[in-house]
């Protein structure tokens, strides 16, 4: 709570200062680095660093100096979002086990109902998880879809139920909010974002922190989109043949309509 309320002292002053100013012995400091998945204290400071520069800079600086790097070759700046993507991903699966993802399969794989939020920048990549996870059964809800209540998506949760969140910064105030009243409901709350800072994991029971370092002005999503891909691939594969037989009857829906073209 004391990082999370004092980011940028507790990323730039000694950890004796931090210490003494939070009343919070250094040693706790430590084991609450370790925890998080650090060797040290100074390696989360550093990560921290990195995560206030991301934040101090908004969208318009950086779209600047993408313009300001306007000379760069089309190749370099192809291989420098291609390495990114790769140092994202292989960050990701450094940091997140496998026995973490298949815990969260099996609580949404479990779940009476799922429902998906994201706002902003992670509104379109919501709409492709429920469009995914939608195939395989019909209690997975996309809140907020096509401008509906998102309080009506969450007024019958309980602890039956599960709330997978996906947020960003700048954090979408209303993805927050939804995450905080699903847990007083008594619903299961997952979050996925990039920052340890995400004011959504004090009530989440499970997270994802997902790098997305990017030569763009937003953050990448290719780490996101891989985990929620490997989410309801885990999914299906926990699923009965009812899951089976509900997307061979979409898919001749599909056809039926003519919505798809076989070639």
């Amino acid at each position: 709570d004391y990082i999370v309320a004092n980011p940028l002292d507790a990323a730039t002053r000694s950890l004796r200062t931090v210490a003494t100013e939070s009343r919070i012995a250094p040693a706790s400091f430590s084991r609450l680095s370790r925890a998080l998945g650090y060797d040290s204290f100074e390696d989360l400071r550093e990560s921290m660093r990195h995560q206030l520069g991301r934040q101090v800079s908004t969208f318009a600086a950086r779209a600047e100096g993408l313009r300001q790097s306007k000379d760069e070759a089309a190749e370099d700046l192809v291989t420098r979002a291609r390495n990114l993507c790769h140092s994202n991903l292989n960050a990701l699966a450094a940091t997140i086990s496998t026995e973490q993802i298949e815990a969260a399969a099996a609580q949404l794989h479990d779940a009476r109902k799922v429902v998906v939020l994201g706002a902003l920048g992670s509104t379109g990549i919501a709409e492709y998880a429920g469009y995914m996870a939608n195939f395989l059964g019909a209690n997975w809800v996309l809140a907020g879809r096509m401008g509906a209540s998102i309080g009506s998506a969450l007024c019958d949760l309980d602890a039956r139920d599960v709330l997978l969140v996906i947020t960003k910064p700048p954090f979408a105030r209303v993805s927050i909010r939804a995450a905080q009243t699903a847990r007083e409901q008594g619903a299961r709350v997952i979050v996925i974002t990039d920052s340890h800072a995400c004011p959504a994991l004090r009530v989440a029971q499970t997270h994802f922190i997902v790098p997305g370092d990017s030569p763009n002005f937003f953050t990448s999503y290719v780490g996101t989109v891989f985990l929620l891909e490997t989410l309801i691939a885990m999914v299906a594969r926990k699923s009965g043949p009812e899951a089976t037989e509900r997307i061979a009857e979409i898919e001749r829906h599909n056809r039926a309509l003519e919505e798809v073209l076989d070639l």
